[in-house]
């Protein structure tokens, strides 16, 4: 076990106001119809932020690599079942209305 690793004030303040930089910036973008790109654009920014919270504030970056490989592996398979989803939603026909 690795030993317990503290963070600078510094880092964790630094840290914060990217998350409220891409907080807004998630906000802003979705004002934007980007088409087809929305969820794509949204999940990346998700994604980052999520990694961010991970690393400095779970201390995945200072922990063991396990640790760091299982919520990764769990990031994997939420990739995985996207694609099937999405897969699955663009073999569908499109049935237009008749009302």
């Amino acid at each position: 076990m690795s030993a317990h690793h503290v963070l600078p004030m510094k880092t964790y303040t630094t840290v914060f106001i990217t998350l409220l930089f891409l907080t807004a910036f998630t906000v802003a973008v979705a004002q934007v119809d980007f088409g087809m790109f929305n969820a794509f654009i949204a999940m990346a920014v998700a994604s980052v932020k999520a990694a961010l919270v991970g690393m400095y504030f779970m201390h995945l970056k200072y922990d063991d690599k396990i640790n760091t490989a299982c919520l990764l592996s769990g990031f994997f398979f939420l990739i995985v079942m996207f694609a099937f989803i999405a897969v699955d939603a663009g073999s569908r026909a499109v049935e237009m209305s008749t009302l």
